[in-house]
């Protein structure tokens, strides 16, 4: 079966095209077939102004009509598309919505953050991890940030933070906003035996690629913190140039490690897991999950 998820977020809009196959277990294989990325940077619109500019709401359909296309080339069945921190604040995402929907079909729905924490629990990572541990999702975007807590294979808490890169960047994270995700850590997490970080998000995945590890090895909190003082010393231009990056991850980078850091001190967090997950693979899950419900025995695709 052939599905596709479409993510529109404060820094970049993402389709994630996989294919489900049966598994070797119970469980059916997603195998990514395709994955784009276009960084339409929504944020530093609306959190600025409160809307999008007309500019990027050009760039924005003519993002999602690319994406159409490709859709029919993949022969893609089922789609589910989503917008998340910029789109929500935004005063014209409505019109933007309907927009996209009448020149190309697709139906973007505007999810909350408590939302999007639970699709990014729904890749169920830790599953495979140690049941006997405690495990906290951490997905860093450029509006908000998403929390997700479990011990003992149970959730404990999911919750969202108007704290992001591009809003950090902004210098529109107060320190009250700080304090709140910090306090609300804290006192979440109290009692519960040692946690490990799960990560997801563009930020973390290229820290993960520049340290070199293999595969299923944890970065260390130490190791953040040496990326994020080396990075701290950088303009954007010498990031772009020593590190490799695209500009418009060069620039949020250091806001992004701030927040893995702070979130990972606060609960006394050594290790983060980067599986390379995200909301669109949370999304594709999901749409799975409906499909199958919806359509009972489900043979795969031709």
């Amino acid at each position: 079966m052939r599905l596709a998820a479409i993510d529109i977020g404060s820094n970049a809009a993402r389709l994630l095209i996989s294919d489900v196959v049966p598994g070797t277990k119970a469980n059916p294989e997603f195998i990514k077939m395709a994955l784009i990325r276009v960084p339409l940077r929504l944020g530093f619109d609306v959190f600025d102004k409160g809307e999008i500019s007309p500019g990027r709401t050009d760039k924005i359909i003519k993002t999602i009509k690319s994406y159409k296309y490709l859709l029919d080339v993949y022969e893609v069945k089922h789609l589910k598309a989503c917008a998340t921190s910029a789109m929500r604040d935004a005063v014209n995402s409505g019109d933007i919505i309907k927009k996209i929907k009448a020149e190309t079909g697709i139906e973007i729905e505007i999810i909350s953050g408590q939302e999007e924490a639970s699709l990014i629990y729904e890749n169920h990572i830790a599953e495979n991890l140690d049941k006997d541990e405690s495990y906290l999702y951490i997905d860093v975007g450029g509006g908000s940030t998403e929390l997700t807590f479990f011990s003992d294979g149970k959730l404990v808490f999911k919750d969202s933070f108007d704290i992001g890169t591009i809003r950090l960047l902004k210098n529109q994270v107060m320190e009250s906003q700080w304090d709140e995700m910090k306090e609300f850590i804290k006192t979440r997490t109290k009692g519960y035996h040692h946690v490990t970080a799960i990560g997801s998000g563009g930020n973390i995945n290229k820290i993960f690629s520049l340290s070199k590890r293999k595969e299923g090895k944890p970065l260390s909190l130490e190791l953040l913190r040496d990326y994020y003082k080396e990075f701290s010393t950088l303009s954007v231009p010498q990031r772009i140039a020593l590190y490799h990056m695209r500009e418009d991850r060069a620039d949020v980078i250091v806001p992004a490690l701030l927040i893995y850091i702070n979130v990972m001190r606060w609960t006394d967090t050594e290790e983060i897991f980067v599986p390379k997950i995200g909301l669109a693979d949370g999304l594709i899950h999901t749409l799975y999950e409906e499909v199958k419900l919806k359509d009972g025995n489900i043979k795969p695709f031709n």
